[in-house]
């Protein structure tokens, strides 16, 4: 008997239903997996941290910790500290940090393989012994990197990625991989996988991202250095926000053979890969180990262009220009008066300081930018854009580009001191201030070497000035902004600090010099 057309549809309606129902099933056991392998990582590590100390209960894994990376990493090398009492003291204490804030989605467990064969190393690189952790969407052999989606999982990576070979030439023993926003088109730091990642500092905060799981594990000890990405302040949002110091790097200055990126293809905004660590010597000697031969010889796109060491060490004064508000995002009163206290620190220590004036940036920031990497996802470059656009779009850029580096030749520049965002906004803020990243994302466009480094931290009075907030647009946007500057009393803020593209060692250079005439000033750092 032959049922009626209705009765037919109604089945056909039943089993579609049927089959989204067990597609979402699959996709959640999926989920459950994922935050299933996350445990196992976080359980091995406790494990393989006890037997340690059970071997070895008189190994001081607090004064470890507490040596900066340069010392540290001359003691590994001298002998003086074993390569395995310093990889489990950062095992241990990772350990912690992760349960605190959710950073961690994965530990590297062949990493307990490569410090025993550490001792058996024929070459001692700049890095021997020293741990280091790896955002999420950095490519490591053997394991996934998901950018927060159910369909990067269980498609492990066939090798590392070039920046990863280095590091393990250099000696260095890459140990966990951390946890990033879905898409990594976020200044956050959740996805649908791994879940939330929190502030070490204060926990109701964001990390700041996309490379948000290396801030929380570096800012919180976890990590002596970490590596990420940046293609609109992904690295230096996390460092700003949980008050150490990064560098974007010059977008082909390190190979970014074996990352992956929110957006393929998408040329407009150049992305960088760099380090992430407590100090700016700890940058440098990153840097130092990564622009060697063994990355120039992996990636031939690298210009072979090794760290300069005179560059760095110079002591010359330098003619730094400044701004404090690029007049798209106003500053909250923590920003400009950071920039401020340093511009006078900079200019008593000798340096000469000049106004340099921003323009045009709202357009740069939402045409070029937010308009194509943040507000739709990136959608528009791979799917609104006519090719004639696209190609239109670059050109505009570059000639932004020209005109930019023009302004800073006649003022005969080194370096600019710059705004950075912060303090770190509440939990699920970035999600709703995309516009908030024009301090950092200018500096993707232009594609120029741009560091932070944390100099100051919110005072009851920046707290109070903030109630008169009210942005240049006085829009939704402004009011949302300040709502999430709020209750910061006590977090860090930083500055930003820019060279011209391909200069490196002038932006760590300037860092250094912000960084001592703020230590000299500040205790709390």
């Amino acid at each position: 008997m032959r049922l009626p057309l209705p009765a037919l549809l109604g089945g056909s309606a039943l089993l579609l239903l049927l089959l989204r129902w067990r597609r979402r099933r699959a996709l959640w056991r999926k989920v459950a997996e994922a935050q299933e392998r996350q445990e196992r990582s976080l359980v091995r590590m406790e494990a393989a941290v006890q037997r340690f100390r059970e071997q070895h209960p008189s190994v001081n894994v607090a004064s470890i910790v507490s040596l900066p990376l340069p010392e540290l990493s001359k003691k590994l090398r001298d002998g003086s500290l074993p390569p395995d009492h310093v990889f489990y003291a950062y095992v241990g204490k990772a350990l912690q940090i992760a349960t605190e804030t959710n950073c961690i989605t994965e530990y590297l467990q062949e990493s307990e393989t490569q410090v025993r064969k550490a001792k058996l190393m024929e070459k001692q690189g700049l890095l021997y012994g020293v741990p280091v952790s790896i955002k999420d969407s950095i490519d490591c052999q053997g394991h996934d990197s998901t950018l927060g989606f159910i369909k990067n999982l269980n498609k492990p990576a066939a090798e590392d990625s070039v920046v990863v070979q280095v590091l393990k030439k250099q000696g260095a023993i890459p140990f966990v991989k951390t946890n990033v926003p879905q898409s990594l088109i976020s200044y956050d730091c959740k996805n649908l996988l791994f879940g939330q990642t929190r502030n070490p500092l204060l926990y109701t905060r964001t990390p700041g991202g996309s490379s948000g799981g290396e801030g929380a594990l570096v800012g919180g000890g976890g990590s002596i250095l970490g590596i990420g990405t940046d293609v609109g302040g992904s690295l230096r949002f996390p460092a700003a926000f949980c008050g150490i110091c990064a560098i974007k790097p010059t977008g082909k200055r390190l190979s970014k053979r074996g990352i992956m990126s929110g957006v393929v293809g998408q040329k407009a905004v150049a992305a960088g890969v760099g380090p992430l660590a407590k100090d700016v010597e700890s940058l440098a000697l990153c840097l130092r180990a990564l622009l060697s031969e063994d990355m120039f010889s992996l990636d031939s796109t690298v210009p072979p262009l090794p760290f300069n060491e005179e560059v760095y060490s110079s002591t010359n004064p330098l003619r730094i220009g400044y701004y404090e508000t690029d007049f798209f995002t106003m500053p909250s009163p923590a920003m400009r008066r950071a920039v401020r206290e340093t511009k006078q620190l900079l200019e008593e220590a000798g340096h000469t300081l000049v106004p340099f004036e921003l323009t045009n940036v709202d357009h740069v920031i939402f045409n070029y930018c937010v308009r194509g990497m943040f507000a739709d996802g990136g959608s528009s470059f791979v799917k609104k854009f006519t090719v004639d656009e696209v190609w239109s779009l670059h050109n505009e850029i570059e000639d932004f580009c020209h005109q930019f580096i023009a302004q800073w030749k006649k003022l005969n520049l080194d370096v600019m001191l710059c705004p950075m965002l912060g303090p770190a906004l509440g939990i699920g803020y970035p999600a709703k201030l995309s516009v908030a990243v024009s301090y950092t994302m200018l500096y993707n466009a232009l594609d120029f070497p741009a560091g932070v480094v944390p100099v100051t931290l919110v005072t009851d009075e920046d707290e109070e000035q903030l109630k008169g907030y009210k942005g240049y647009y006085q829009d939704w946007w402004d009011r949302t902004l300040a709502k999430a500057f709020r209750g910061s009393v006590g977090m860090p803020v930083a500055v930003q600090c820019v060279a011209l593209p391909w200069q490196e060692e002038l932006c760590l250079r300037f860092m250094k010099e912000v960084e001592t005439l703020s230590l000299k000033k500040n205790s709390f750092f």
